[in-house]
């Protein structure tokens, strides 16, 4: 699997002003980390965001979302956004502030 490089400079200009982030190639995509634990990150074209179990059913509701399911499984407090979904900064942003909320709970690795 590749990325969009577009949105991966979009996520890295976010993260960039964000403590202990990083970033790491992973599964064929790109993902950001922080405190070890992965936050956010693009896959072909689409936004993978961590949004925890508690408020995954909920955030599967919204428009443009779906299950993260690369594995034949979905995978509980993951999700997949479409483009349509972050297509400005305040969107993307968004997302990032709703997977920092879920990994900040999380002990740093």
């Amino acid at each position: 699997m590749a990325y969009d490089e577009g949105v991966a400079e979009r996520l890295g200009e976010v993260f960039e002003n964000i403590p202990f982030s990083s970033e790491k190639k992973m599964f064929g995509s790109l993902g950001f980390m922080v405190h070890g634990h992965m936050a956010c990150g693009v896959i072909n074209d689409q936004l993978m965001v961590r949004v925890g179990k508690a408020q995954y059913e909920v955030v599967l509701k919204e428009p443009f979302v779906k299950e993260m399911d690369f594995t034949g499984r979905a995978l509980t407090g993951f999700i997949y956004v479409e483009p349509e979904g972050f297509a400005s900064d305040e969107e993307l942003e968004g997302w990032v502030s709703l997977s920092l909320a879920c990994v900040l709970t999380l002990p740093a690795k």
